[in-house]
């Protein structure tokens, strides 16, 4: 059974940091590019980063480049979304999904909810 668990997220004041995780299983892990998103109040699903299966690659939206890091363990199955310098505008259910190769299999996690208030 394919399963994506999201969980780090929570309430943190403006210009605070969260890690979030996203453990997966059901799949091999090392074979999928990973990718963090979010959907915010009203607004579309927003594509935040990527990295390719070995780690070496990654690509970030320009909204988080500068402060927010994705990165993974193969090893442990596990993808990583480091933010940093959050706003309020950073509130949203965040997302991991992972693709195979080929683009045409890929699975979403349940989404993790990550608020950004003082």
């Amino acid at each position: 059974q394919v399963q994506l668990v999201e969980s780090g997220g929570g309430l943190v004041q403006p210009g605070g940091s969260l890690r979030l995780s996203c453990a997966a299983s059901g799949f091999t892990f090392s074979s999928y590019v990973m990718s963090w998103y979010r959907r915010a109040p009203g607004k579309e699903r927003e594509l935040l980063a990527t990295i390719t299966q070995s780690g070496r690659g990654t690509n970030y939206a320009d909204s988080v480049k500068g402060r927010f890091t994705i990165s993974r363990d193969n090893t442990r199955n596990t993808v990583y979304l480091q933010m940093s310098s959050l706003r309020p505008a950073n509130t949203a259910v965040y997302y991991c999904k992972a693709v195979d190769r080929s683009g045409l299999r890929y699975y979403w996690g349940q989404g993790t909810q990550v608020t950004v208030s003082s």
